[in-house]
């Protein structure tokens, strides 16, 4: 049996076993799932993509409180933000690295978002053409350029909710939020029809690269935007069409234990046991 085939194997039983319905509750994802309409379920993904780093109960807090402001309809009531009307309502909400004025600024973005194009998808497109890289250089150089001065200064703290490949950043955020909107199963959305699934590339964090330098899926030892072309590369020799829902199959492999390594250099005991080469 092929080193490939092993591994596709193992992967291919962590995804059909993954607890999907599970997961909704312990992931971001969880705050589009709240709404049934299409630009309210997109509004509140990129809201919740942009403060999901550290830890989950921390930043699902925070995402709870501003969603709250919002009321039933966060794309309504982002379209339609007033500076002098609706500032003050989000005083007092900070996050880690983020201030209570990146917030509003944050808020205030996605509002020139959706007036200039109508939706983020829209917003997106404009700039994606076909090429993943470029179309996602091109939405946050666009983001970025946004004159925020109304409400807030263009703060470090502000910038950090919209990292570039161009700095070097896997871009984890951005890229697990095209997941929920272009794939089309599981817990994903699949709103976004006109980007292929296999253009999507793996949201590369701390965890997802440890255990692709585990199973051989990189050899580079930086946590970066390249390294996370490398890995969804390999994992498109398991399944070309749908290489990122490997996600959730590289999640079990190491929460169920399988996984322990803490080098990059060797293969952990768990992955030796289980075949993977």
């Amino acid at each position: 049996m092929s080193d490939i085939y092993k591994l596709k194997t193992i992967l291919d039983t962590f995804y059909k076993e993954f607890d999907f319905k599970g997961r909704i509750l312990e992931d971001p994802i969880e705050f589009p799932h709240r709404y049934s309409k299409n630009l309210d379920i997109e509004t509140a993904g990129f809201i919740a993509s942009c403060f999901a780093y550290g830890r989950v109960k921390a930043f699902k807090i925070v995402t709870q409180k501003i969603l709250e402001v919002m009321g039933a309809s966060p794309f309504e009531f982002l379209i339609d933000f007033d500076v002098k009307r609706d500032l003050n309502i989000f005083k007092g909400i900070f996050y880690r690295f983020n201030s209570n004025n990146d917030i509003i600024g944050l808020l205030y973005i996605i509002h020139c978002l959706l007036k200039e194009f109508g939706s983020i998808e829209n917003a997106f497109m404009k700039f994606y053409r076909g090429d993943m890289y470029k179309g996602q250089i091109g939405f946050i150089e666009y983001i970025r350029g946004i004159d925020v001065s109304i409400v807030c200064e263009r703060t470090a703290g502000l910038m950090q909710f919209f990292p570039s490949p161009v700095q070097g950043s896997s871009c984890k955020r951005l890229n697990m939020f095209l997941r929920w909107m272009v794939r089309e199963k599981d817990i994903d959305f699949g709103l976004w029809r006109e980007i292929p699934q296999n253009e999507l590339i793996i949201p590369l964090d701390t965890h997802i690269a440890r255990i692709s330098r585990c199973l051989k899926l990189t050899e580079r030892l930086s946590n970066d935007y390249k390294t996370a072309i490398e890995i969804t590369n390999n994992l498109k020799k398991l399944d070309p069409y749908d290489p990122v829902k490997y996600d959730f199959a590289l999640c079990h492999h190491g929460i169920s234990g399988a996984c322990s390594v803490k080098s990059t250099e060797k293969m952990c005991e768990g992955c030796a046991i289980n075949g993977v080469r």
